[in-house]
């Protein structure tokens, strides 16, 4: 059962490690690629800024964005910023969306993300949790998969297994992680079924999209190719 109070606590420790990773940046750091294919550091940094205003717009009940051009212009416009501005807003930011997270509210209702999407509002702190975990590790400055907490990789793993099960494309496959974790997921496609193991991060950082699956082990046919998340 999701607890979003827990959720919104481990999102202020993420928040924290966060926020300490970016305010040892430079303004020549920031202007460096990040791990995500045409985006700087300083993308990513505007992209969590303007994340945490469109999840206070969904707890709120407005659109997540105006659309799709106004998002994608946002972080464009945000990205170049010096460090000290983006440090900032990032928590000013962060700040309001705890503040909308922690107002008394009815937890059980649903409420529209983008592109039609809808989930529980009592989620969406761990939602804001995925985009700050990851995309911390995007920032490509230490922080690695293997370093997110357990508790956090697993969810996401029961997530993206979840988001990808019976997907026409995947074939059946079955996910271990050696400590008696397992997941299944795929089994739209037709084919053999495939079973993967590996750590949790090598399985996050597969179905993610964030590593090749080169360090996993795969049994029956080859590793899947995942559709874009």
């Amino acid at each position: 059962m999701t607890d979003h109070v827990h959720d919104l606590a481990a999102l202020r420790e993420a928040t924290d490690r966060l926020l300490s990773a970016t305010e040892k940046l430079d303004d020549a750091a920031l202007a460096e690629p990040s791990r995500l294919p045409g985006w700087s550091r300083g993308h990513v940094v505007a992209h969590l800024s303007r994340n945490a205003d469109a999840l206070v717009n969904v707890l709120q009940g407005r659109p997540m964005y105006a659309d799709s051009e106004t998002r994608d212009r946002d972080i464009a416009r945000d990205a170049p910023r010096p460090q000290a501005e983006q440090l900032a807003d990032l928590v000013a930011s962060a700040a309001r969306f705890v503040d909308a997270a922690s107002a008394p509210a009815d937890w059980s209702r649903t409420v529209a993300l983008r592109n039609g999407v809808t989930d529980s509002a009592s989620r969406i702190p761990f939602r804001r949790r995925i985009e700050v975990e990851l995309h911390h590790v995007d920032l490509g400055v230490g922080y690695e998969l293997e370093d997110l907490p357990d508790e956090f990789t697993a969810r996401q793993i029961d997530y993206l297994a979840e988001r990808f099960a019976g997907h026409p494309a995947v074939a059946p496959t079955g996910l271990a992680d050696g400590t008696g974790r397992s997941w299944t997921t795929g089994g739209g496609a037709q084919g053999e079924p495939v079973a993967v193991r590996g750590t949790a991060a090598e399985l996050l950082g597969w179905l993610s999209g964030r590593r090749d699956g080169s360090a996993l082990t795969v049994e029956g046919a080859a590793l899947p190719a995942l559709p874009p998340l």
